[in-house]
């Protein structure tokens, strides 16, 4: 019993301890002085419009990788998990750097498609692509579980059924991993929309509401922060937390 008090108290302070940045900005605010800065709604503009271009490119391309990875063995495996985890544990500002390397103007990939008009620095395409790599391996390691915690007995019933594989993915497979898959989705977009450290390196312009946020805190001062960070919080925390909190009272399927 004892045990399970220090515990308990234990789990309390460290849930205060969590919540005391979020009611220090809520206590910080001057709610009666906020406005917005010059610039901040074409950042929010630019940031939720590209946020959810690069989330769709996510979902296409991330959707087919996670299913196949959840349903199939091969050689090698081992190296496209390690491949996927990688930007994900690589630091924002080295992975911004990574992809300077790579598709800036000098870069082995960014020369040639230079030549072929897509510029990669400083663009709305490199926006996007920044935002890509930010978010991808967030949404492929949620899918993944997802799609893995779909009993594959389910899946051969529908094809003793006559059904196809490509009927059984969006009848059965999609259905009943949906809450792990709405969960990545909100995970990646709050990663992308949030994203800092590699679109500062490759995208400075367009502005996002990360980078718009730092500008403000060394142009203006702390006061024109609050409006962008509250509208932050606004945009991008509300689908993530509900669908957090839905998936840990129930199953994925």
């Amino acid at each position: 019993m004892n045990s399970q008090r220090t515990l308990a108290f234990a789990g309390g302070l460290v849930t205060v301890a969590l919540a005391l940045p979020f009611a220090g900005l809520l206590w910080s605010t001057p709610w009666t002085r906020l406005k917005y800065a010059q610039g901040d709604i074409a950042a929010l503009c630019v940031s939720v419009g590209y946020t959810l271009i690069a989330l769709l490119i996510v979902m296409v391309l991330g959707t087919p990788l996670a299913w196949w990875l959840a349903r199939h063995r091969f050689r090698g495996k081992w190296l496209v998990d390690a491949l996927v985890l990688l930007p994900l544990l690589t630091p924002p500002l080295a992975m911004g750097l990574l992809l300077a390397i790579s598709f800036g103007p000098y870069g082995w990939a960014g020369q040639p498609l230079q030549t072929l008009g897509l510029m990669l620095t400083n663009t709305p395409a490199a926006f996007v692509l920044a935002q890509v790599y930010a978010a991808a391996p967030y949404y492929i390691v949620s899918a993944r579980a997802a799609f893995e915690n779909v009993p594959r007995e389910l899946e051969q019933i529908g094809l003793s059924l006559g059904r196809t594989p490509w009927q059984v993915f969006w009848r059965v497979t999609v259905p009943l991993s949906a809450l792990g898959l709405a969960a990545g989705v909100a995970l990646a977009w709050v990663r992308a929309l949030g994203e800092f450290g590699v679109v500062l390196i490759i995208a400075y312009f367009p502005q996002g509401i990360p980078v718009k946020l730092w500008v403000n805190l060394q142009d203006l001062g702390l006061d024109a922060v609050y409006p962008l960070l509250w509208t932050f919080f606004v945009v991008a925390l509300p689908l993530p937390l509900m669908l957090g909190l839905a998936s840990r009272r129930q199953p994925v399927y």
